[in-house]
């Protein structure tokens, strides 16, 4: 047991590892093929206690503000080796957005919605000619009084087939640079909102990647979040935990990649013996599992401070960053361990394989995480 768990997390784990196990595990495949997880599948997963665990409980949520619970979740569905789901998406990311900009009437049109998977959530900040720098946002909205008539379009959006609001970040005054921009809620139904295709990934199959289009959205001004041109602060704000999350992800990812190879060491043989009695391999795969034990200690270590509001953005880049950077190494590591059997999907490394190259990429490059770290050193 880690320290960084009371018995009632492990609990929780127990009953989450169970979900998978039962209502997802048995899908994945066929979901992979799909390109999308059925709707059930979140309604199922409110029923279960497993979404938006700090919403209050005046909003129909638990009212449980403790991050490690988020860790718990996405751990499991990291081991579980389920691409699908965007829960971690919506929990981690999204709906806090809502928790902190929100106002009273908001929170309760929208939250107990999220609470039991009826609504799904995304957020729309990658432009086709806007990726990292979110300064370079070009979609407009423009105040039309009791509205915003909003136009741009929007990529690579996590949930995009399935939400049914979507945060998109905007440029409510062009002239204010980074104050500029604001976060306006679109929902389901929005004349002028249409979804693209569901893309096509290397990895993630299961999850739904959308393009999302806006022409001439009339966005009520009930459904700004938080002040006009507050979006950049907000969105600095929310992302180290987002970072924190996807480092607590990676460093699931490296475990079950260490146990993986250390499974098939132990029963692959060639020249009479386990491929694990090699020197190579008993040295290689002592290297990850001691890496990984480091990534895990770090990244625990940064939860703890989440939870105690002590994290600051720095050590949420350091967290992304090398964790992300250690489960791309190590994917690569174990299919090459695996050799042909590496390149086949039907084995679990092949999935971790192309599962695990957007880790360095989304949240905010591994660049840019170096540009954060780099600059907190006066550099």
């Amino acid at each position: 047991m880690r320290e960084l768990f009371l018995p009632e997390h492990e609990d929780f784990r127990d009953s989450v590892r169970t979900f998978y196990a039962k209502e997802v595990v048995p899908n994945n495949e066929q979901w992979d093929r799909d390109g999308i997880v059925p709707r059930e599948l979140w309604l199922k997963a409110g029923e279960a206690g497993l979404l938006c665990f700090d919403v209050p409980e005046e909003y129909g949520g638990p009212g449980i503000d403790d991050f490690r619970f988020n860790v718990v979740l996405s751990e499991e569905q990291t081991r579980a080796g389920a691409n699908g789901p965007g829960f971690s998406v919506h929990t981690d990311i999204i709906v806090p957005y809502l928790i902190s900009l929100g106002t009273d009437e908001q929170k309760q049109r929208w939250l107990p919605g999220c609470v039991t998977g009826e609504i799904i959530t995304a957020i729309a900040m990658t432009e086709p000619g806007a990726g990292s720098d979110l300064q370079g946002v070009r979609t407009t909205a423009v105040d039309q009084g009791d509205h915003y008539l909003l136009n741009g379009s929007k990529t690579f959006i996590s949930n995009g087939i399935h939400a049914d609001l979507v945060i998109v970040v905007a440029r409510t005054n062009p002239e204010a640079g980074h104050q500029g921009i604001s976060l306006l809620v679109v929902e389901r139904g929005m004349e002028g909102f249409e979804r693209g295709r569901n893309l096509e990934k290397i990895g993630l199959h299961g999850q739904d990647t959308a393009e999302l289009s806006f022409t001439d959205v009339r966005v009520p001004k009930e459904n700004l979040l938080g002040p006009e041109g507050s979006g950049f602060i907000s969105l600095m704000m929310n992302l180290p935990q987002e970072r924190l999350i996807i480092a607590a992800q990676a460093a699931a990812a490296c475990e079950a990649i260490v146990e993986m190879c250390l499974d098939y060491a132990k029963t692959r043989e060639a020249f009479g013996k386990p491929i694990g009695k090699f020197q190579h391999n008993r040295f290689l795969i002592a290297e990850m599992a001691t890496e990984a034990k480091i990534t895990r200690v770090f990244v625990d270590e940064c939860v703890r401070k989440h939870v105690a509001g002590t994290l600051d953005a720095v050590e949420a880049s350091q967290a992304k960053y090398w964790a992300t950077e250690l489960q791309v190494k190590m994917a690569n590591q174990g299919v090459q361990l695996h050799g042909g059997y590496g390149y086949m999907l039907e084995y679990p490394i092949a999935r971790a394989y192309l599962d695990s190259r957007i880790s360095t990429i989304y949240g905010g490059t591994t660049e840019i995480q170096k540009e954060i770290i780099g600059r907190s050193l006066g550099l």
